[in-house]
């Protein structure tokens, strides 16, 4: 099955990409265009799911703006996380359909492309019971938060390739408390790939695991789903 894949060469706010997925959602529900994959990094924000809670903020939103940081609402599963450059962000629009609209199964998806990156790079990573996401030794380096609307997938995954850590002392990330969080830079250090390289093994892994082949279109196209309201 052929798929759209949108890649975006510069970090990009939460809120517009957000708009575009769910006008992209509503588009793919009605069959106007295929499958579709959004590539990409973000601005820093602070994001909270659907069952966030607020204790797992260590800093008011007020003062996260104060710090150039953002603060979102999100519509996707799961608690509070921390965007910013140096981290990849998977947004598949996909149709998995009535009969076919397994969250479990998707979640388990998105999970194996985080693993399969890791092992890339000469990092075991694992599955926790319990828990969602990736992890390795060194803590978790893949977060996961998806939101499922009529059969089609909205969210999704966030990688850790080289970005400042240090971000997520704003927040408890994803509620657990006690649990480090890595990248391949904090893991490998001078040795860690650069980041097209982890972007385009993931979009590979993407491929193979969900069954779409990608086929690249510019983000010009996007455009008007994305900076209209």
């Amino acid at each position: 099955m052929n798929a759209w894949a949108v890649t975006f060469e510069n970090p990009q706010p939460f809120e517009p990409i957000a708009r575009a997925q769910q006008r992209l959602a509503e588009a793919r529900f009605e069959e106007r265009i295929p499958d579709t994959l959004l590539v990409l990094q973000h601005t820093p924000v602070v994001t909270l799911g659907r069952r966030g809670r607020t204790e797992h903020m260590r800093v008011a939103p007020d003062q996260l703006r104060a710090r150039s940081v953002d603060f979102h609402t999100a519509s996707r599963g799961g608690d509070v996380t921390y965007h910013a450059p140096g981290q990849w962000v998977l947004y598949p629009i996909l149709k998995l359909g009535a009969l076919r609209a397994d969250a479990h199964g998707y979640l388990h998806n998105l999970e194996e492309i985080a693993i399969r990156t890791c092992a890339d790079f000469g990092i075991p990573a694992r599955r926790v019971a319990g828990k969602n996401g990736a992890w390795t030794d060194a803590g978790k380096i893949a977060a996961i938060g998806f939101h499922l609307k009529r059969g089609i997938t909205l969210h999704g995954m966030s990688f850790n390739v080289d970005l400042d850590l240090a971000g997520f002392d704003l927040i408890v990330p994803c509620g657990l408390v006690g649990d480090p969080v890595c990248s391949l830079k904090s893991v490998l250090g001078d040795d860690a790939p650069d980041s097209i390289r982890v972007r385009d093994r993931l979009m590979s892994h993407f491929e193979d695991i969900c069954d779409r082949r990608l086929q690249q279109r510019d983000p010009e196209t996007l455009r008007a789903l994305i900076h209209n309201d």
